[in-house]
């Protein structure tokens, strides 16, 4: 299933905390009606029926074939994951829409990584030795940074190529296993100085 490359209005639709926490549940969960959604979010169903239709409308989900009723409409979500490359040349309102987005992408999944942290004292063994935080601060290009990231999310759509199963319940012995590539600039450090003490 090809990623979903929104443009600047579908970004626009999908910048909203409740779409994305909604988008993020059909693609883990399955199919799910408004009411499912609803109760799951602790929301009422206009609501989730409101963010779905908008969802919709922006081709980030289709209802779901052979389910629901005429009263009950099944949801499933498009795709699988979201890319959001940075134009080469952007707009204003490109600019904008992307950072939006981005900023609240890094706020959903570093909320995600401090509560995974918060339950690791808690965990198995086996699964404590597969939850890790690695980095790497480099001084490279632009070019070359491109090079690394484009690397990393190559080997990300290989992995989900082949252990991504299609949305529902995991089987036995499963758990379902956040993958997180993060490339960013780092702030910018002078270099050492006489005056630090050297």
């Amino acid at each position: 299933m090809d990623p979903a490359l929104p443009d600047v209005t579908q970004l626009r639709a999908l910048s909203h905390p409740v779409r994305m926490r909604i988008l993020g549940m059909l693609r883990t969960l399955g199919p799910a009606t408004a009411s499912l959604i609803a109760r799951r979010l602790g929301l009422n169903s206009g609501a989730t029926s409101y963010h779905l239709r908008q969802l919709a409308e922006h081709s980030f989900v289709e209802e779901a074939p052979g389910m629901g009723t005429q009263r009950e409409r099944w949801w499933r979500a498009v795709s699988q994951m979201t890319s959001v490359p940075e134009p080469d040349d952007p707009d204003d309102e490109g600019r904008d829409a992307t950072d939006a987005f981005h900023h609240m992408v890094v706020g959903q999944q570093a909320q995600r990584m401090q509560t995974a942290a918060e339950r690791r004292g808690g965990e198995s063994q086996e699964w404590r030795a597969v939850t890790s935080i690695s980095d790497a601060a480099l001084a490279v290009t632009a070019r070359q940074a491109r090079e690394i990231q484009g690397r990393f999310e190559a080997l990300l759509r290989e992995v989900l190529e082949e252990h991504g199963g299609p949305p529902g319940p995991v089987g036995e012995g499963e758990r379902r296993f956040n993958v997180v590539v993060s490339t960013f600039v780092d702030a910018e450090e002078p270099a050492w100085d006489a005056e630090d003490g050297g």
